[in-house]
């Protein structure tokens, strides 16, 4: 399989090629592509080093997959002349999330509305995706109204310039800022602009896209997003109110037998998810759950997930797993 990873060199760039070089993804031939300043350039994919090239020089060798992290003007600009030339395009901006033409999938939601005419596929935002993971078993079982989420989210969904300023704050060094304010020893009620409902893009994403993923227009989500100063993982804090009343153990078992979640719940011995423990790690962890005693048939619970990776990276590899283990796209050449 001809893969190319559009925004090789960014964070979520080079997470997607160490996730699929974990995950033994069937990579033949492998097209890392970046900016213009840094073809040419080496990047390293399994020991192997690899040339750096241009997105012109990438579409023109129609690779089979490209997984797009290079951010939502270059993907509204390329991902329509890569899927031009047969190649399916799993895209992790927002160019496409919303687009009533194309998919936005989580594979272990919605996987199945997937055919082979998707050329461009459109990852979720991070902190949705996590978020439905948890939320689609129960779903399933109960049928949500309603969602309040507040996310407490890791600096790394910003960018290597976000990390490079907590750690610059934290060592003393005045540098580049991300933010218009000090993140270390602080926490900041934005991510993204605001809109002219008073929430921000981010929280209007969460919105639109839990909807869209789920299949369902009659789901209320209102979310407040704030970034903090940690790395390894975003968590949110999430109030559920279903139609049906549900058993707590019940929602436990059936969390923990749903795919991609693990529950961490055991407050006898203050076990809870973390960001530090979802670092590194492709699950999404729930804990913290527990029955809303102020409304009827309402839940609370807490998930965390690796923001860079099942909130980004792992998503788009997993679609690519799920396109080829269903062949929806190209063969390997030696299949």
């Amino acid at each position: 399989m001809k893969v190319a990873v559009v925004g090789a060199t960014g964070l979520v760039g080079t997470k997607m090629l160490q996730v699929l070089a974990e995950r033994n993804f069937p990579v033949t031939e492998l097209l890392p592509v970046a900016s213009a300043k840094s073809v040419g350039k080496e990047i390293t994919y399994k020991g192997k080093q690899y040339k750096i090239v241009s997105m012109d020089d990438a579409i023109s060798q129609k690779p089979d997959i490209a997984l797009f992290s290079a951010g939502g003007s270059t993907s509204l600009e390329d991902a329509p002349r890569f899927a031009a030339v047969g190649t399916t395009v799993v895209d992790n901006s927002s160019a496409w999330r919303m687009d009533p033409t194309k998919k936005l999938v989580v594979p272990e939601v919605n996987a199945d509305v997937l055919t082979a005419e998707d050329k461009i596929i459109a990852n979720p935002n991070c902190s949705t995706i996590q978020m439905v993971v948890a939320l689609k078993p129960l779903h399933d079982a109960y049928k949500i109204k309603r969602i309040v989420v507040s996310t407490y989210q890791s600096v790394t969904g910003t960018g290597v310039k976000a990390v490079d300023q907590l750690m610059n704050e934290r060592a003393g060094i005045d540098g580049p800022k991300a933010y218009p304010y000090k993140i270390d020893l602080n926490v900041i009620p934005q991510i993204d602009v605001f809109q002219d409902n008073g929430y921000t893009k981010e929280e209007m994403k969460m919105i639109k896209e839990t909807q869209k993923i789920m299949g369902d227009d009659s789901i209320r989500v209102t979310a407040t997003t704030v970034r903090i100063p940690v790395m390894g993982g975003h968590s949110e804090s999430v109030n559920i109110e279903f139609e049906k009343d549900f058993d707590i153990e019940e929602v436990k078992a059936l969390l923990a037998k749903s795919p991609g979640i693990i529950v961490t719940d055991d407050i006898a011995n203050l076990k809870y998810p973390m960001p530090l423990d979802a670092h590194e790690k492709d699950e999404v962890f729930v804990g913290r759950i527990r029955r809303d005693e102020t409304q009827a048939n309402t839940l609370n619970c807490w998930i965390v997930s690796d923001n860079l990776r099942k909130g980004a990276a792992t998503n788009a590899v997993q679609i690519a797993e799920y396109l080829v283990a269903k062949n929806l796209v190209g063969v390997p050449a030696e299949a």
